[in-house]
C-alpha cells in the first residue's frame, strides 16, 4: 500500500459562531468528511462535537490533535 504523505493543509471550520483554522493532511480532511457523511451531520457539527469532547479531558490536546485521534478511535 502506498502511503499519501503530504504536508496538512489548512482550512477554515466554524464552532459554535466562531471561524477557526485547522491544519490537517489530506488524508485526515478526507476521514474527517467521510465520518461526517456517515454520522449524516455537517463537517462542522462533527468537529464541534470532538472540540467539545477534547476539551472534558483533563490535558486536552489541540483540535487538529484531537481530531486525528477521534478518527483513529473511531477505526477501531
Amino acid at each position: 500500500m502506498e502511503v499519501p504523505f503530504h504536508p496538512p493543509v489548512k482550512r477554515s471550520v466554524e464552532i459554535a459562531g466562531h471561524k477557526t483554522s485547522i491544519s490537517l493532511e489530506p488524508v485526515f480532511w478526507d476521514m474527517l468528511k467521510r465520518a461526517a457523511t456517515d454520522q449524516g451531520v455537517p463537517l462542522n457539527a462533527l468537529v464541534a462535537r470532538i472540540d467539545a469532547d477534547r476539551l472534558k479531558a483533563d490535558n486536552p490536546p489541540g483540535l487538529a490533535g484531537a481530531i486525528r485521534i477521534w478518527l483513529v478511535a473511531s477505526l477501531s
